[in-house]
């Protein structure tokens, strides 16, 4: 149950200290399942170039369809938040996020079995239904089970957490890459992906529901409203604005990582490649290279990310939640336009990936503060997974499109790179002519699509400032 204190000796004592025991338990569990759902997430990231080698017919773009399973894969986690989150509110969080764990964690280990893109792209998509539902549903068991003056710092403490969930994405990725697995290597990161299924036993054994969802149910039925309706979501004035803004607000970061920001390992793998080309280096060693370096990009940038999520919390604290956004959505725009043009070797990995991961999530921090405290416990569920995962439909569209988008720019790009090698020019120097020009033309479609982060900007003037406020009830 949600308390308040107004006892003044706790301000002084950490917020952890001040939860009871199943508090903490509660947390700690809806904490793991969003770390996870994260390493879920990452694994799949670092396992797609690979899985598109082996998966594809000669003659497919790997880069195109690379694009199209992250596309579907963000399709199904858009719908499995929209589900799940309205069946969290209608038959409580605790029961569905036991659901969602088993379910992206079944699907993950299923797509180790792939052996062509269609298979592939169909157990993406059942594991996307998983991931979608955990965010929403840990969010909002964790905003209706501990007190409210501790409930901000909870939620930026979770979502910092997911960070974690990435950085043993990148070590395990960096531990196959080390021991030679072999060009198969990425069978072995779903397999491991799959482990989160054990997490349910302790959800499902001990988890309750919390006292304040259990009240706003029965009160719903007692009034004759209905919990996690959409209908009752859009038919209030107050929570379809906020749900609408709400969406916005969400969507420029969203959109802003799995349309731009992910896609960063396939560049830096791109550029360590070339780069170990140039040196002379065997192809083993070019592959090993570049598994090695995308594993390091991923661990740096979540890296950074962690400890952006960590300031985000402090600066909504202080300034309030439409500040902090507004401040970290233009750092965003312009770090990552900035790693993109800039980023041309492994000590710029080193230090760009964690700036462009301080900023790029920072902003996931303020999605779990802030989405909850937009909407009444009935609706809760239902209103922070409409507002994350609605622009997770848009964010699917993002993979494409950059795709698309440096594939034709590609094309020109080549082009000019052949001719100014000259016809005369060895096969090896055209060939690292036409991969500069590739990388060039996929920075510049990066770049371009970093606008989107001003979607942010355009929704915070019509939304609430709720720093210091209550949940908001009927």
């Amino acid at each position: 149950m949600t308390n308040s204190s107004s006892d003044p000796a706790l301000s002084t004592k950490s917020w952890w200290s001040q939860l009871q025991p199943y508090q903490r338990f509660v947390f700690i569990v809806a904490t793991l399942a969003w770390l996870f759902d994260c390493l879920d997430q990452q694994l799949f990231n670092l396992a797609r170039s690979p899985a598109m080698a082996q998966l594809l017919k000669p003659g497919q773009d790997p880069k195109f369809f690379g694009g199209l399973a992250t596309s579907v894969f963000v399709l199904g986690w858009a719908t499995g938040g929209m589900i799940f989150g309205s069946l969290g509110d209608r038959f409580g969080r605790a029961k569905m996020l036991a659901l969602t764990v088993a379910l992206y964690s079944i699907a993950t280990g299923l797509s180790a079995l792939s052996v062509t893109f269609a298979d592939f792209a169909v157990y993406r998509f059942i594991t996307g239904l998983g991931v979608g539902g955990v965010f929403g549903l840990s969010v909002a068991l964790v905003a209706d089970t501990v007190p409210n003056h501790i409930r901000p710092r909870a939620l930026g403490v979770l979502q910092s957490f997911s960070a974690v969930g990435n950085c043993a994405a990148g070590f395990i990725g960096l531990g196959i890459a080390l021991n030679n697995f072999g060009p198969g290597y990425w069978k072995w990161l779903f397999v491991i992906g799959a482990a989160p299924a054990l997490l349910t036993a302790s959800i499902q054994m001990r988890l309750k529901e919390p006292q304040s969802w259990i009240e706003s149910r029965d009160k719903a039925l007692a009034q004759g409203k209905k919990s996690g309706s959409y209908r009752e979501l859009f038919g209030h004035p107050k929570w379809r604005k906020h749900a609408l803004l709400g969406m916005l607000l969400s969507c420029a970061g969203v959109i802003g990582l799995w349309g731009i920001g992910v896609f960063s390992s396939d560049m830096v793998g791109d550029i360590i490649a070339r780069n170990l080309k140039e040196q002379g280096k065997e192809a083993a060693e070019v592959i090993k290279g570049k598994q090695i370096w995308m594993s390091v990009n991923l661990l740096a940038f979540n890296f950074g990310a962690f400890f952006g999520m960590m300031a985000f919390t402090r600066v909504t604290e202080r300034l309030g939640r439409k500040k902090a956004f507004a401040i970290f959505y233009i750092c965003a725009m312009l770090m990552t336009i900035f790693v993109f043009q800039k980023l041309n070797s492994t000590s710029d990995i080193l230090w760009m990936a964690p700036l462009m991961g301080f900023f790029q999530l920072s902003v996931f921090a303020g999605f779990s503060i802030y989405l909850p405290e937009l909407f009444p416990t009935r609706l809760r569920s239902t209103g922070v997974s409409f507002c994350y995962n609605v622009g997770r439909y848009m964010a699917a569209t993002g993979p494409f499109t950059l795709g698309v988008l440096a594939a034709n720019m590609a094309k020109k790009a080549e082009a000019e790179a052949v001719a100014a090698a000259g016809s005369g020019a060895a096969t090896a120097v055209i060939d690292l002519a036409k991969t500069t020009a590739k990388i060039d033309a996929f920075r510049d479609s990066a770049s371009i699509m970093c606008v989107i982060f001003l979607l942010g900007l355009v929704a915070l003037p019509f939304l609430p400032e709720t720093k210091g406020q209550p949940l908001p009830e009927e």
